[in-house]
């Protein structure tokens, strides 16, 4: 259906590829995957036709619909989201938009003349919008925008008014109802619940199209993809299997190829070392020149392409008292919106509580409410009762808006150094480096950094003085899979306590050894982490949709 056919790309002086290929069957669900910057979303724009190749084709079958999910989304105002989404449906929009301009010609007294053919027109347009499961459409779009955790208000309000990562929801909305033929998708778990996450997963395995995604989400590239493309040094490779399979074989090549290479090293080294002691001798003049042929013609094995990782080590945290924080009898509401009302609840030290709940449950109010206690600058205080922190509890608080407190003008090792005067310039160095700022990477400027680069700074800064208490609202936002990891990796380690929210089954499952699951009904409590809190409730998140 979509095929690359030794393709080469460059951008500026960096080359994507090079004589690289790939195909995309209809009915195959392909993960994309390579480090930042490799080209993953080239790939996406010269499959849609926005972007050519320098060189090679690529070859999608003629009548073949693509919907192109990007992290850009354009200006949207003036119509409500279910307006939106419907106006992004592919042919049965246009269809409908026709049939609104025939039904309008049809009683205007000036086009009376034309009647007859309008007529026929609208029975033209009209049999195909049937076809098209047309005047079901407003219903689908509903029910998507359901599925992606709108409610009925929100849809029906002003699209124009919702915040950036709602705005993200719709244009991927659009794509679910356009029923494309193939779907290629950037990173379509960004800015998604836990509940919209697992909707979206069922959504795309029932999807019996060619689907090509990116995300940095492990879990949810693993239930949906059967096979990987990897982009690494200008090729494109491609595996069978989904993300754990294709890093176990990535593996196994990888020290294959090392094996390979270190054996045609001795080889070689043995070689050179005859050449080097019987090259003055005449007797072996014979034996030399036949040798040096032979090494003139072996193949060389090249060493395998290692990706560079920096592991983060906490340095040990100073001891907090055994009770870390305690909620007593707390109610809070917003306007006439109830969020807690007599929430009790304990934290002792080395606990690790994960916090569940559909959007609106009141998870990053329970986070502000605890990062008040202990400055009422960075979070909220409780309507009636009270949230108290132990004794030598040193807190670090995540939040999406600690990202807007870097200073813009401050270079990423100013800003570090600012935060760290006494730290040599070595130790700031090896601290950024271990976050993903490596090279001149560490004078680039606050305010050109990505989202994700932002996340890295601010958290590099929480845990380098670590905290013996770590409150992280969505902390894997805008992370990389391969930073995600060495943040799982270095928390695992943690000495002290967490509370987190996270909409990320791998990060949940990993470092929850407790969880509080918000419900209308009130707070539940479970001992033990996530993988034994979805096994004891059957269920992956407590804000599922019916039916889903």
């Amino acid at each position: 259906m979509i095929r690359l056919d030794s393709i080469t790309k460059q951008h500026g002086h960096q080359i994507l590829f090079i004589d690289a290929s790939m195909t995309l069957q209809k009915g195959e669900k392909v993960g994309l995957v390579g480090p930042n910057g490799a080209g993953k979303s080239t790939i996406f724009r010269m499959i849609a036709g926005t972007e050519q190749p320098d060189d090679g084709r690529v070859l999608v079958e003629g009548g073949m619909t693509i919907g192109y999910f990007s992290q850009d989304v354009g200006e949207m105002s003036g119509q409500s989201a279910v307006a939106a989404v419907m106006d992004g449906a592919g042919p049965v929009s246009a269809l409908a938009a026709e049939m609104a301009q025939l039904e309008a010609a049809m009683v205007d007294p000036d086009q009376a003349d034309k009647m007859e053919e309008l007529v026929v027109r609208y029975g033209e347009v009209q049999a195909r919008f049937q076809e098209l499961d047309g005047y079901a459409l407003e219903d689908r779009a509903r029910e998507v925008l359901a599925g992606l955790s709108f409610s009925e208000e929100r849809m029906d309000g002003d699209v124009g008014l919702l915040s950036g990562g709602w705005k993200m929801r719709v244009a991927l909305a659009r794509i679910l109802l356009m029923r494309p033929d193939g779907m290629l998708l950037d990173e379509p778990s960004n800015h998604l619940d836990l509940e919209s996450l697992i909707w979206l997963e069922d959504f795309l395995k029932r999807f019996d199209g060619a689907l090509l995604m990116t995300s940095h989400d492990r879990e949810f590239m693993n239930r949906i993809v059967n096979k990987i493309v990897e982009i690494d040094g200008g090729e494109l490779t491609t595996y069978s299997g989904n993300y754990d399979f294709y890093e176990q074989q990535r593996a196994l090549s990888e020290k294959q190829r090392q094996a390979q290479f270190d054996r045609q090293q001795a080889m070689l080294a043995k070689e050179i070392a005859f050449i080097e002691r019987f090259k003055a001798r005449a007797s072996h003049a014979a034996q030399v020149q036949s040798r040096v042929k032979k090494l003139d013609k072996i193949e060389r094995v090249e060493p395998p392409k290692r990706r560079q990782t920096v592991q983060f080590e906490f340095r040990s945290p100073p001891r907090s008292g055994d009770d870390v924080v305690t909620f007593e009898n707390v109610h809070k509401a917003y306007g006439k919106h109830s969020i807690y009302e007599g929430l009790d609840l304990h934290l002792g030290r080395k606990e690790r509580w994960c916090v569940l709940g559909a959007n609106g449950a009141g998870k990053s109010t329970l986070l502000k409410l605890v990062a008040g206690a202990l400055d009422p600058n960075l979070g909220t205080a409780p309507d009636k009762g009270s949230v108290k922190l132990g004794v030598s509890v040193k807190m670090g608080y995540f939040a999406q808006h600690s990202m807007d407190l870097l200073d813009g003008d401050d270079t990423v090792f100013e800003s570090l150094d600012s935060s760290f005067p006494q730290a040599g310039q070595g130790t700031l160095r090896t601290l950024a480096g271990c976050f993903g700022f490596s090279g001149d990477d560490v004078e680039k400027p606050c305010r050109v950094l990505s989202g994700g680069e932002k996340a890295r700074l601010v958290m590099a800064k929480m845990l380098f003085d670590p905290p013996n208490f770590l409150v992280l609202d969505e902390p894997t936002n805008h992370l990389d899979m391969a930073t995600k990891e060495m943040l799982v990796a270095a928390l695992a380690e943690f000495e002290g306590t967490m509370l987190f929210v996270s909409h990320d089954r791998h990060f949940l499952a990993q470092l929850s050894n407790r969880v509080l699951e918000l419900t209308p009904e009130g707070p539940h409590q479970y001992g033990g982490g996530y993988t034994e809190y979805v096994a004891r409730t059957g269920h992956e998140a407590p804000g599922l949709h019916p039916g889903s």
